[in-house]
């Protein structure tokens, strides 16, 4: 596999190709560390209401410039209702000035959103409408994810995985397959540091210490992970990353010393 095959794919669900480091906006980055991201040909981004203040005019722009080439994931803060949901969607298009969102999330099912038959409903009529182009749930509940992603009608799953919480490989991954009408969900991993547990020392560890470039690699190396969303706060923490994946994907010692260290972290 070269160096462009790991960093880039094509992911049907979204119909398109994108960068496989999924960039969150809302972490400090400044801005022009958010534009030589864009210029380095990261494409898919997460884009919350706060904390990316001063990323949206830069944002609006490109999306004048070129919409097609991005794809912007989002969603209201909150998705327990129908009307909700719809309410939402249309404040996020306002505010990007644009006249579809690529991703709409529900974030946090079961905690800030709702998985119902409205709420489903509502995103299909969204996504008939033109107003998004595919529907996507936040969920940490692994048990219930790998039920859903067997007949749900969603497009896409961000997930925690890592190389601390590697246990979408038993409870998700090995459903994907399943889906009963045979259209594969998108995987978005994120918590891909573990938030910065895994760039610490755990008690009693004497070998070496992953970076966070080796955590994007973890989780793209997982076949069924499609995109590892970082959040750097810096343009040098985005260099690192983006140099981390010139390596590949993991060797097998790699992989053994990573699952290894997640294991120490994890405790």
């Amino acid at each position: 596999m070269s160096d462009f095959e790991f960093a880039t794919r094509f992911v049907p669900s979204l119909n398109r190709s994108v960068h496989r480091l999924g960039l969150a906006c809302n972490f400090g980055l400044d801005v022009p560390s958010f534009e030589a991201a864009l210029d380095r040909g990261l494409n898919y981004l997460f884009w919350t209401n706060t904390g990316t203040g001063q990323l949206n005019d830069p944002l609006r722009r490109r999306l004048k410039e070129n919409r097609e080439r991005y794809v912007i994931a989002s969603g209201p803060i909150l998705g327990f209702f129908g009307g909700g949901v719809r309410r939402g969607a249309e404040s996020l298009l306002r505010k990007l000035q644009t006249d579809y969102i690529d991703v709409l999330h529900l974030f946090w099912v079961g905690k800030t959103s709702a998985l119902t038959d409205a709420t489903l409903g509502e995103l299909a009529r969204l996504k008939e409408t033109g107003k998004i182009r595919a529907s996507a749930i936040s969920i940490h509940d692994r048990p219930r994810a790998g039920e859903l992603v067997k007949d749900a009608p969603l497009d896409l799953y961000m997930l925690r995985y890592n190389a601390a919480h590697p246990g979408a490989e038993r409870d998700i991954f090995p459903n994907l397959d399943k889906r009963v009408d045979g259209k594969k969900p998108a995987i978005v991993a994120y918590t891909a540091t573990s938030w910065r547990k895994l760039l610490k020392r755990p008690r009693g560890w004497i070998g070496p210490v992953m970076t966070a470039g080796d955590c994007y690699r973890f989780c793209l190396s997982n076949p069924h992970v499609d995109i590892a969303l970082c959040g750097p706060k810096s343009g040098k923490q985005l260099d690192e990353n983006l140099d981390a994946l010139q390596k590949g994907p993991l060797t097998t010692e790699e992989a053994q010393w990573m699952r290894s260290f997640g294991s120490a972290v994890h405790g």
